[in-house]
């Protein structure tokens, strides 16, 4: 059963990153603008939040559901799938933009 790697891949994961935010906020490129220091920890606590709300418990529904592709769960999971993207890439972004910037790279 896949619940039980989620410590390990999942769990340990996610949680170097958020680990990794709240480092960025203190430690960032010079020329990091603050809403890119607390929009990065935002991206992360909002994705966060979210999952122990919402998608994780789908989640859980959803392995146990005989349903299969007719499961309300998955529809709820699909249905909002974007706003997680959203959040994900939001955060990738800002890593990018940060990358960017502190390598001095320009066009």
């Amino acid at each position: 059963m896949h619940w039980r790697k989620l410590p390990y891949w999942v769990f340990t994961t996610l949680g170097l990153v958020l680990i990794g935010s709240f480092v960025l906020i203190g430690y960032h490129p010079a020329v990091a603008p603050a809403w890119a220091k607390w929009g990065n920890l935002a991206c992360q606590l909002v994705s966060h939040l979210l999952t122990a709300i919402f998608w994780g418990p789908w989640q859980a529904k959803l392995s146990h559901d005989d349903r299969g592709p007719a499961s309300p769960y998955l529809e709820k999971i699909l249905a909002t799938h974007w706003l997680r993207t959203l959040l994900i890439n939001a955060y990738a972004g800002i890593l990018l933009a940060w990358a960017i910037l502190a390598l001095g790279i320009s066009g």
